[in-house]
């Protein structure tokens, strides 16, 4: 109940508010105050009681401009889920005669939203995958090729160009069967592609042993203190020329850390965590350990505890 002023009571009364006739009404006198009036509240009836979803949203997606129609197209529903009364029936024929030109783009955009989620990337990395391969797809090249690697690529692509980088094992983890080498080519004929199209080389950002710390470090369960020390330690790496892979870089810097602390992992659990091989961060750590006491911080490991460290 609220007040509001009643012109037969000459005073502000209690007033009731009749929902479903949209009525203000006065509770002393009965009196109509305010009669059809819009309720601006959130609806919270649903309409799709028969296919027993209680999702009360009642509007469409947003609209996309990769789309031809915006992606404000209509479907029809299936009658109580049955497939075949919804074949049977005239506007299911209708339906599924009518040709969607952008059917393979709508299955395309779907399958880089289930990666991106998978690898937990955010929306904005999700959007440039859709564009690069709405691009790729408009000169109507990639007819034959695999559509899983060349999904992947798009979305490896769209991490290094939003500076959020991942490596080929992850994207291939959630690439459905897709394989590194299919990937890795599929990468190449994207960049040579938008490269036709564009006339200059595409961008692809650079990639730093640091952009892959964090995730790394917390894939191991390190705590704050190592993690802090081995992201000023892989900033410091990068003023020596040590001619191996960031990925590389970044797992033998770990490593190191996690040899330091009380809370030492294996080298198995850290090849898990980074997908770098055993063989690969031994070699790393090898060319990483006569600048070790200029690369760790002093505050985390003295002198004497970088003697200790294992000698390759």
């Amino acid at each position: 109940m609220a007040d509001a002023f009643c012109s037969d009571c000459k005073r502000n009364t209690e007033v009731v508010f009749d929902h479903s006739a949209g009525d203000t009404v006065c509770s002393e006198c009965g009196l109509v105050l305010e009669s059809h009036s819009i309720d601006e509240t959130s609806e919270w009836r649903t309409f799709a009681n028969e296919s027993g979803d209680n999702d009360p949203v009642r509007v469409g997606g947003p609209t996309n401009p990769l789309l031809a129609d915006g992606g404000l197209s209509t479907v029809i529903a299936k009658p109580n889920g049955a497939s075949g009364e919804f074949l049977s029936s005239s506007l299911g024929r209708w339906q599924n005669r009518g040709s969607n030109p952008d059917r393979g783009l709508i299955l395309a955009f779907k399958t880089i939203a289930t990666m991106s989620d998978r690898l937990g990337l955010v929306a904005t990395i999700k959007d440039r995958a859709n564009e690069i391969y709405k691009k790729v797809e408009d000169q109507k090249s990639s007819r034959g090729r695999n559509q899983d690697a060349l999904l992947a690529a798009c979305l490896y692509i769209a991490c290094r160009q939003e500076d959020k980088p991942r490596t080929v094992k992850e994207i291939c983890s959630v690439a459905n069967g897709a394989t590194k080498k299919e990937i890795g080519r599929a990468k190449e004929y994207i960049v040579k592609q938008l490269g036709l199209e564009t006339g200059q080389s595409v961008e692809m950002g650079a990639i730093h042993a640091g952009d892959f710390m964090r995730r790394f470090c917390s894939n191991l369960g390190m705590n704050n203190q190592a993690v802090k020390a081995a992201q000023e330690a892989v900033q410091k790496s990068e003023e020596f020329d040590i001619r191996r892979s960031p990925i590389s870089i970044a797992a033998a810097v770990i490593y190191i850390v996690t040899q330091l602390s009380d809370d030492k992992k294996p080298l198995k659990d850290i090849s898990v965590a980074t997908g770098v091989a055993e063989g690969t961060i031994r070699n790393s750590y090898k060319d990483l350990y006569p600048h070790v006491s200029k690369i760790i911080p002093n505050w985390y490991a003295k002198e004497e505890d970088l003697k200790n460290l294992c000698s390759p």
